[in-house]
């Protein structure tokens, strides 16, 4: 999975989250959570279990600056997303795999 090419689909999406600092970026959010669901992920719970399982292949593709999102950082970005605006995007991305 080419890092840097997926989250070229989702550049110009609106970080949902409100002002404030962020501890985690939205890329890695972005990453985590469809590599975690391609895998079978199935829960915020094992999305942040199959991030700090995989902690040492993310960070050869990702920032980190404050390592795996928790479970709970998982649900509030997704819970505050646009879901037609991600999978607008998503779609784009699966559509230029075929």
């Amino acid at each position: 999975m080419e890092c840097k090419k997926i989250l070229t689909y989702f550049a110009d999406m609106k970080d949902p989250r409100i002002e404030r600092p962020n501890r985690h970026l939205m890329d890695d959010i972005l990453f985590i959570s469809i590599a975690a669901v391609l895998s079978g992920v199935e829960s915020w719970d094992e999305m942040e279990k199959y991030g700090k399982t995989k902690l040492p292949w993310l960070e050869t593709l990702l920032a980190l600056p404050n390592g795996i999102p928790s479970h709970d950082t998982f649900n509030r970005f997704f819970a505050a997303l646009d879901p037609n605006e991600f999978e607008d995007r998503f779609l784009k991305w699966v559509k230029s795999l075929c």
